[in-house]
Formats: C-alpha cells, sequence, structure tokens
C-alpha cells in the first residue's frame, strides 16, 4: 500500500518547492514533500549532506562532526516506511550497550544500559535499596513519553490552548512542567551522581536543569527504553541511507551550491539566488538553516531582515560547542564508546555557561566535556589497531565571547580533557595524536549556518516548545517554510526528521 501510494504521489506532480540546506530536516522535508507529489530541488552549501551531521574524512580516520549515537530508532524507522522501504535495507545499526559512562573528578562513574537489570544493579550501587525508585522512574517517564509524542510532538499546532488540550488531565498533571528538571529527578533519586547524570542532558536543549522543565525526564528515559545505536561507517551511515532514499525519490540534490538570498516581492517567496548569480523561481521555499540565521542573512528585503533582527535577539539559543577530532595510533584503553565527565562544582558550571557566560575552567575538575570512541564499536572508522576521537566542550556563544582568541582557547582545553582522560585512567600521549581537526563556535556558524555559533539550534526552555517555539513558516512572507532544529519540535536527529515531516505537512494545509 505504502510503495503504491508513493508511486502515485511520484506520478501527480504538484509545484516545485526549493529545500535549501541537505540536513536531516531537509532531507526529510525534501522525502515527505516528493511523497506528497511536488517536484522537490534541494540545494546544499558543502560538499556533502548531511548539516551538523557531517563527517570528515582524514589520514584514514572517519570523524562524524556532530551527533555521536542514534536515538529514537523508530523514528529513522518510520520515515523509510513511509516511502515504503525500511530503514535495514539501507542501514545496519549496532547496538552499543554499555551505552553512556559519566565520571566524575573523584573517582565515581555511574553506566547506563538498556538491560534493566544492568541499570537496576548499576543505581543500586551508588544508591543502595533504590531499585523501587527506578521502577517508578522508568514508568513516569514513559507515561511523559508516550504522552509527548503520542499527542504533543508530532502535530503542527499554533494555539497552546488545543495544543495542550490534546491531553487528558492525568496526562497534563503528568507533564511536571511546572517543576524542574532537577526537582523531577529528585523525586525518584536522592544519589548525587544520578541526578546530575540524568540531569545534564539539559545542557544540551539549552539550559540548567535546574531550570528546564522536568519533562525532560523522557530524554534519559527514551534512551534507555530504545537504546543508542551506531550506524555502519558512522552516524554519516545513516545520513547516507537518507540521502540515498530521497534521491530514489527524484530529489534533485545539487551539493556545493550554496544560496545567496531568498528572493520575495510583495511578501511572497519568488524563488532563490545562487552564490554563482542563477536564479531558480518557486512559490514554496523550505529553509533548512537555522531559523534565525535564515531571516537575519538570507532573505532579500534588508528592512524585514532588520525588523526579524529584533525578533532573533529574543529567542534563547543552545550553547556552542568546541569539538576536537583525533586520529590516535594504537589503541585507547579505559575509555569505552561514549562518556561525559562532568566537572565536581556542577551547579557552577551550568552558571558559568548560561548566567556568567563564560567556559567552565576555572579548575581542571569543572571542564564539563564528552569524549566519543566510535571506532571501539565499528573498527572501520579507524586504520587497524588505531582509534577515532571525537572530544565536544560546551560553550558559551559567540557574542559573548567577544575578542576571545580561539587557537589559545582551543590549546589550553585540549591540554585540560588530556589531563583530565589522565585522572581517569586514559593515557593518551599528545604525541600519539596523529591527526586533529579543530572545530569552534566560529567554525560552526561559516560552515554550517549556525546562528551565533550556536551547536543545537534554539533552546528548549518551557516557552520554546510546542507553539510558544518558531513556527514552521513565516509569518511574514508567505511561501516561506523553516525545518530543522531551530523550529518545532526541536533539536536531536530525530526531532529534525520529525519537522521535516511536519513542515512537509504544513505545506499541505497552507
Amino acid at each position: 500500500m505504502a510503495a503504491a501510494k508513493a508511486a502515485l504521489a511520484k506520478s501527480v506532480i504538484k509545484p516545485e518547492i526549493i529545500v535549501i540546506g541537505g540536513g536531516l530536516g531537509g532531507l526529510s522535508a525534501a522525502i515527505h514533500l516528493r511523497l506528497k507529489g511536488h517536484a522537490v530541488t534541494l540545494y546544499e552549501a558543502n560538499l556533502l549532506v548531511g548539516g551538523r551531521a557531517n563527517q570528515l574524512e582524514k589520514d584514514g580516520f572517519k570523524f562524524d562532526t556532530g551527533p555521536s549515537l542514534l536515538n529514537y530508532p523508530w523514528v529513522f524507522e518510520e520515515l523509510f516506511q513511509a516511502a515504503g522501504r525500511e530503514l535495514k535495507d539501507y542501514v545496519e545499526l549496532i547496538a552499543v550497550d554499555p551505552s553512556v559512562s559519566f565520571q566524575w573528578a573523584d573517582g565515581t562513574r555511574f553506566t547506563l544500559s538498556s538491560n534493566l537489570q544492568n541499570l537496576l544493579n548499576e543505581c543500586d550501587r551508588l544508591e543502595p535499596g533504590v531499585r523501587p525508585n527506578v521502577l517508578a522512574f522508568l514508568r513516569d517517564a514513559e507515561i511523559k513519553y508516550r504522552a509527548s509524542f503520542d499527542k504533543l510532538v508530532t502535530k503542527n499546532e499554533d494555539n497552546p490552548l488545543k495544543w495542550f488540550g490534546a491531553l487528558n488531565w492525568s496526562e497534563l498533571s503528568r507533564l511536571s512542567i511546572w517543576r524542574s528538571l532537577d526537582s523531577e529527578i529528585g523525586r525518584f533519586f536522592k544519589s548525587r551522581y544520578i541526578r546530575e547524570a540524568f540531569g545534564s542532558y539539559g545542557m544540551y536543549l539549552g539550559g540548567s536543569p535546574y531550570d528546564l522543565p522536568g519533562l525532560f525526564s523522557i530524554l534519559a528515559y527514551g534512551e534507555l527504553a530504545y537504546g543508542l545505536w551506531l550506524p555502519k561507517g558512522g552516524i554519516y551511515g545513516v545520513v547516507t541511507g537518507i540521502e540515498k532514499l530521497a534521491r530514489e525519490l527524484g530529489v534533485v540534490i545539487h551539493t556545493s551550491t550554496p544560496v545567496k538570498k531568498i528572493m520575495t516581492a510583495n511578501g511572497q517567496v519568488t524563488g532563490v539566488e545562487l552564490m554563482n548569480g542563477t536564479h531558480h523561481a518557486a512559490m514554496h521555499v523550505v529553509s533548512n538553516v537555522d531559523v534565525p540565521t535564515t531571516n537575519t542573512r538570507l532573505l532579500d528585503d534588508s528592512k524585514l531582515r532588520a525588523k526579524l533582527q529584533t525578533k532573533t535577539d529574543k529567542t534563547k539559543m543552545t550553547p556552542g560547542v568546541i569539538t576536537f577530532y583525533w586520529g590516535v595510533k594504537g589503541e585507547v584503553a579505559n575509555l569505552g564508546h561514549h562518556t561525559i565527565f562532568l566537572p565536581n562544582d556542577y551547579a557552577g558550571a551550568f552558571d558559568d555557561l548560561f548566567k556568567h557566560k563564560r567556559i567552565p575552567q576555572d579548575n581542571l575538575a569543572n571542564l564539563p566535556f564528552y569524549v566519543s570512541a566510535p571506532s571501539h564499536t565499528d573498527a572501520s572508522l579507524a586504520p587497524p589497531g588505531d582509534t577515532a576521537m571525537f572530544v565536544l566542550v560546551p560553550t558559551p556563544l559567540l557574542d559573548e565571547l567577544e575578542g576571545i582568541d580561539w587557537p589559545t582557547t582551543t590549546c589550553t582545553i585540549k591540554q585540560q580533557v588530556l589531563e583530565r582522560l589522565w585522572q581517569h585512567g586514559v593515557d593518551l600521549d599528545p604525541e600519539r595524536i596523529t591527526t586533529e581537526e579543530v572545530y569552534t563556535p566560529a567554525d560552526w556558524r561559516d560552515k554550517f549556518g549556525l546562528y551565533n555559533g550556536s551547536a543545537f539550534g534554539a533552546a528548549h526552555t518551557l516557552f520554546q516548545v510546542g507553539p510558544f517555539r518558531d513556527r514552521n513558516y513565516s509569518s511574514e512572507i508567505k511561501g516561506l517554510f523553516y525545518t530543522g532544529a531551530s523550529t518545532t519540535p526541536g533539536t536531536g536527529m530525530p526531532m529534525v526528521l520529525l519537522s521535516g515531516k511536519l513542515t512537509a505537512e504544513r505545506i499541505e494545509i497552507m
């Protein structure tokens, strides 16, 4: 049935739609629009599609530039099923379990697993007698998760009352939107370490666990319930599979073809102008570039750009990041696929990032960062016997770091990371790092159009979710739509795939 619908849609061509940017949101939107019968042309500025989820290849090493693990695999499966295909025919997923290890400077370690017995044992080791509370936490988070994805996240709704009205009173009362994430986790756990581990997800949502809504306890639950996975060939393996699907469906993809501006006339999109001067006419354009970047850099109307800049200045963004890509000679012992190193002064590190606007590095133990060694899971990502490593350190946004000396800063942070690794028994001599690339927030802005160097798009504060978040269509320009991490439903690979679907549905409605 799905294949027949896809074939029918392909034969009935609707007006052409241009997609700017080949990130996962843009690819998803292109696929869903193609399935609805539209001719779709996608322009990607870089050599490869993928956006944040890109790939570096150097000296026999393959590095995923952004995400290092795949979660919520059902979202990816649904994308392929919409086209009458199966994910497994395009992408091989390798289970990563144990999944994430958290480590503190005092030597404490907490390792997550989708194996319930292993998870219970690990939590009980840190907080004896907590097993019943772990089960209660999982049951509670499952209710939040199901309500969120069945009735909220996957719907286009601009009216807050109608959006929340999709929930019954019991579901609404369980969302914990008026309780902080830390307080919500604290209802089940007394252990500082468990609370800090589950609360640390807040950093990538653009806020502190002391400020973000308790609803986001679903993040830890989703990874525990559905597991974490590495596509064969790295995260870019799933990007390659999705790109292949898009091309099979007839989406026309042009890489190394940046768009200079979105053309408008009398409040209506008329097409795009490419950097080479070529004009491509269309009445509908979907931008997978961050919404703030689209509105303040790509629109051809300077007065409208200035007006939207004022609105953009009020949008809270997620932090920036410095990312290191290291090709290491030989094996790296005592390091799993994904390790998060948390600071001694946990609350202070969040204050540094979000209140004091500085990189939290007053001392070695207070620098939070995570390390991924994906070649431990997929040996093809490094030359035989060697190790591919990825290090991510959160930073404030670019306009909060004026005058920063990036070469000096990255050198200092690299040394701190290596020293902290050494403290945890990871003996990584700098001379063994034979290949290195570094992206600063400025590089992320310049390479991928990330507004103000924000790594994950708009933040997920209470008033930047659902109908309060930037909508996936322009209120000022008819025919302009958005997809990706800065619009609804939010940041993260599964969310931006859903974003593409929602944008396609919005276009059909409007």
